[in-house]
């Protein structure tokens, strides 16, 4: 994988030019987002072409009501992650990498299905308990990684979550249902990141704002990035930015995105994720190239 990427891109930091010989990464895209509910017994699906995804087999809500966080220790499914970080310490060394966790709300609309947001409205006491159940075994899974890792020389010190599910819910049910769940991760873990996709994030900064010990966040390029910046000085911030746009836009478009990203919301990073196969190579180097020259002029 590394000579092709050196071949593809050269002297760029894709290829790795900077880290030739460092321990690979052997642990980061591992089951895909579907660790958690994997965790709760859901079946992982895999194809040629697509992420992997769960089977569709959702609670009711008399199973939610009676859920329990799984013992982590008995565990099949964790115990056979953990068995997978020990090769990969006794192989590489370091054991480099993340697992997706994904965030509470995400996992428990795995778990629930769409039915997860008429409980809301209809039995908000069984989604308090769902989402206490995901985040407690959120917690617990990724500090034991965590001390796994510390043991190779790895150290890892925050957890991130992947809040794409929250534009399905109101601001107002983020503050209410899933803001103390964020913060109560964020205070188990020296800081928190908390991923928004491409989504406008307007409606939920202030709710983040609330969150001590955020260490970074993203979201998508119709955000009010200039508020963005006041609200997240000292956060790490990325803009992510769609492979569609990457893939479809004219480059002087393009760099007239990156430009207004780099004057509102710098300095930050500029996330690409995603491309698709049929993206040409060329338009990669061409976006690194205009995102080189912007930053060189700041």
């Amino acid at each position: 994988m590394r000579k092709e990427l050196s071949s593809r891109f050269p002297e760029t930091a894709i290829a790795g030019v900077d880290r030739p010989d460092e321990p690979l990464d052997l642990l980061t895209g591992t089951y895909g987002t579907c660790s958690i509910a994997a965790i709760y017994g859901l079946p992982i699906l895999y194809a040629k072409d697509k992420w992997p995804v769960c089977g569709q087999h959702y609670l009711s809500i008399d199973e939610i009501d009676r859920l329990e966080p799984p013992d982590l220790e008995v565990n099949p499914f964790f115990q056979n992650l953990l068995a997978q970080v020990d090769w990969i310490a006794k192989e590489q060394g370091r054991v480099e990498g993340y697992i997706n966790w994904q965030g509470v709300l995400n996992n428990a609309w795995r778990l629930r299905g769409e039915a997860l947001f008429c409980d809301l409205f209809d039995s908000p006491e069984s989604c308090r308990h769902l989402f206490d159940c995901v985040c407690t075994t959120m917690t617990e899974a990724a500090q034991e990684l965590h001390e796994r890792q510390r043991r190779s020389g790895v150290q890892i010190g925050f957890i991130t979550i992947s809040n794409c599910m929250v534009n399905m819910i109101s601001p107002e049910q983020y503050r209410e249902f899933l803001l103390p769940f964020d913060q109560q991760m964020a205070e188990a873990f020296n800081c928190i990141g908390i991923h928004n996709c491409a989504w406008k994030a307007d409606p939920y900064m202030d709710g983040y704002a609330l969150i001590r010990r955020l260490g970074y966040i993203d979201m998508g390029l119709d955000s009010d990035l200039v508020r963005a910046k006041r609200i997240f000085p000292d956060a790490r911030r990325a803009l992510m930015y769609t492979p569609m746009d990457l893939a479809n836009k004219p480059l002087k478009i393009i760099q007239e995105d990156i430009e207004m990203i780099a004057r509102d919301y710098g300095p930050c990073d500029i996330v690409v994720a995603d491309i698709e196969a049929g993206t040409p190579d060329q338009r990669v180097l061409e976006f690194l190239k205009i995102c080189d020259r912007i930053n060189c002029r700041r």
